[in-house]
């Protein structure tokens, strides 16, 4: 068992204690993510909040994407390396952090990719970046798209509610590697986090109910994966 799978038990716990206490976390579709082998998580992004919240209501560890800038901060920078952070340059061709995404979801773990590539101030989600359809179509792994509501107005000491939503794993075999591939891949992407996200919004003035199933993804898309 490599460091970042030892730590990650006690990152799950000490996020989802932070969550909980600040953003009242719920999560919905958490039995979608396949517990074994590569897979991409395509997620939307709006507060720093999102990472612990995401990261407890993923039942597996997860190497996330983050910007290289991060990475430089005294402190925060080995923080997230602990836990497998990946640093990407943001604006610019970064083969390095390319291929070791790649190597991530090859070597059997889980891609975390913040697919917008920024913080959304909107408070929607947005255009989707091409990097999660590139390495899952290079590495032919299922993407599970998650998305997140409520903390785009979410503020410290305001305890604002958050949840998040998992889709089931798609897959886009029958595209091109290429451009136009990672193209058509990132708009469906994006069309099941917006989707995802909607039922979060209407779920909230629902009274958010734990027991709620989010909607399945279209069918010519479902991964053909065994889950528990």
């Amino acid at each position: 068992m490599n460091r970042v799978e030892l730590v990650w038990p006690i990152g799950r716990y000490t996020m989802g204690w932070l969550g909980g206490l600040t953003a009242r976390v719920r999560y919905y579709g958490k039995e979608r993510i396949p517990r074994q082998g590569g897979v991409v998580l395509a997620m939307n992004h709006f507060s720093w909040i999102d990472i612990p919240c995401f990261g407890v209501a993923c039942p597996r560890s997860t190497y996330f994407v983050a910007k290289s800038e991060a990475h430089e901060i005294p402190g925060l920078g080995e923080f997230i390396r602990v836990f497998g952070a990946i640093a990407v340059r943001r604006g610019e061709s970064d083969r390095d952090a390319v291929r070791r995404m790649r190597e991530v979801v090859r070597e059997g773990n889980v891609l975390g990719l913040f697919v917008e590539g920024t913080r959304q101030r909107s408070g929607v989600p947005g255009p989707v970046q091409p990097g999660a359809a590139m390495v899952a179509i290079q590495e032919n792994v299922p993407v599970v798209c998650g998305a997140i509501h409520g903390t785009q107005n979410w503020k410290l000491g305001n305890f604002a509610p958050a949840s998040v939503a998992w889709s089931e794993p798609l897959r886009f075999d029958g595209l091109p590697r290429g451009g136009k591939g990672y193209r058509e891949a990132s708009e469906e992407i994006g069309k099941e986090i917006r989707r995802l996200w909607e039922w979060l919004r209407d779920l909230h003035e629902a009274g958010r109910p734990r027991d709620a199933v989010p909607p399945r993804a279209p069918e010519r898309l479902r991964a053909p994966v065994t889950l528990p």
